[in-house]
């Protein structure tokens, strides 16, 4: 039945009536969220083990991605940045842009992908000084194995001369800045960031020169931040925005709000439009279910598998954490993947000590096996509240889609992303020229580049 809850269709195959109230519940979830279908490609269909054909023939090997840019790369980043690179330079080739800044821009597979396979001229901004020495590296790494790879072909071989466009020695390589994008600081600084540090190569970002922001999997604040970034700065003329992370961004209202910089600054609400609605907040909970993927726990569910366990396992140490200390509500418990395999007694004595509390208090044996019992009642209550995960991501989109629009900027959601294999799957793209957003799509399937 849980898997019937949360997959859109008809609910066909049911051995039993559903109540009128359970069946508009589901019907409202899916109407009132963005499809999350992606555009420019086909859905990964059940059974095939949640990955895009891409990665039929190799699990951890793209197709469509040449070898160079697989190094150091995970599958789900190989389809990420395969995909994304491509509207990137769309979106460079609609705005006049041959330079991108790329927003936390982590180990800089992005980056690389870009500057190597598009020809493009990349910034990357990383505040991880660790990330921006292996980014530097690999950058270096990939320079060498190209350089080799030319070297042992002739010169006449039309294939060394296409493997990314142009000449190895002609490729600028990508300028890693190590800083902190502030998200309540001006578009002034930002750009006083990207000038602080000259590149080696002579390559970086230059004052007047327009530019295309973008970030894959942005955190938290640093989302918004790049929006506003965008629309506050005379250079940005584009931006591609790929979010992660809600429950990390700041919100009008709360505790933990921007101290000064008040309800606009906020990561949450970004739009006069949504701030104008009484009951806009959305609180932490809210925003943690909405980094929740339905599809992964759709086939979790059919697998049936033990790992469901842990939901039943977090729900009775719950009771017990209330017994000993009424006031502590849902703190967050670090799990290993294995807990399921666990006895409950080892799984909860370790929370509990992680958590400060007695890890030798003795609980009722009797109390805490009925609760487990009901394992599949409280998958079927998760499942129930799964089921507004994609509602509130779409609210929280939505919000910077206004936000946007409000400065009078063309703007699109775009579901770009296999959903199965990337669960944050949104890119919300923008111009502020005469650009179709919508037709930046990815480039016919089955290219490699």
């Amino acid at each position: 039945m849980s898997t019937l809850l949360l997959e859109q269709g008809p609910c066909k195959g049911r051995e039993s009536v559903w109540p009128l109230s359970l069946l508009a519940y589901r019907a409202s979830a899916h109407a009132l969220a963005f499809s999350r279908q992606p555009r420019g490609g086909s859905p990964t269909p059940p059974g095939e083990g949640g990955r895009p054909e891409e990665f039929r023939a190799n699990g951890s090997q793209s197709s469509k991605l040449s070898h160079h840019f697989r190094r150091h790369v995970k599958p789900k980043k190989q389809h990420e940045i395969r995909r994304l690179g491509a509207m990137v330079k769309k979106l460079c080739e609609a705005t006049g842009c041959e330079h991108v800044v790329d927003i936390g821009s982590g180990q800089g597979h992005l980056s690389r992908y870009l500057a190597f396979g598009h020809g493009l001229r990349l910034t990357g901004v990383e505040a991880g000084e660790e990330l921006v020495t292996m980014a530097r590296r690999f950058d270096k790494d990939l320079l060498l194995s190209l350089k080799k790879e030319a070297a042992r072909k002739s010169q006449s071989d039309k294939r060394s001369r296409e493997i990314l466009g142009m000449e190895p020695d002609r490729i600028p390589l990508p300028h890693h800045l190590l800083g902190w994008v502030d998200p309540r600081a001006p578009w002034e600084d930002f750009l006083q960031l990207l000038e602080s540090e000259g590149s080696p190569e002579g390559e970086g970002w230059r004052a007047g020169r327009p530019f295309v922001l973008t970030g894959l999997h942005t955190c938290g604040d640093l989302g918004p931040a790049a929006l506003r970034h965008f629309a506050r700065c005379p250079s940005a003329l584009g931006i591609t925005a790929v979010s992660c992370c809600y429950m990390k961004t700041t919100t009008a209202g709360e505790p933990a709000s921007p101290p000064g910089g008040g309800a606009s600054e906020a990561g949450y609400p970004m739009s006069a439009w949504i701030r104008g609605l009484p009951a806009h907040r959305l609180p932490y909970k809210l925003r943690e279910l909405a980094c929740h993927a339905l599809e992964d726990y759709a086939a979790r569910l059919r697998e049936e598998g033990a790992g469901l366990r842990v939901h039943c396992y977090r729900a009775v140490l719950e009771t017990i954490i209330r017994q000993l200390q009424p006031s502590l509500r849902r703190p967050g418990v670090q799990t290993s993947r294995k807990t399921h395999l666990l006895p409950f007694e080892d799984y909860a004595r370790a929370a509990l000590q992680k958590l400060g509390l007695d890890a030798g208090v003795q609980w009722d044996a009797s109390l805490v096996q009925s609760l487990l019992a009901q394992e599949r009642m409280v998958v079927a209550y998760f499942c129930l509240n799964l089921l507004l995960a994609p509602v509130i991501e779409t609210l929280i989109l939505l919000d910077r889609v206004l936000y946007l629009k409000e400065q009078s900027y063309q703007c699109e959601l775009i579901p770009l992303f296999d959903p199965t294999f990337s669960p944050r799957n949104f890119v919300l793209v923008a111009a502020k020229v005469g650009v179709r957003v919508s037709d930046l799509l990815c480039p016919e399937e089955g290219r490699e580049v």
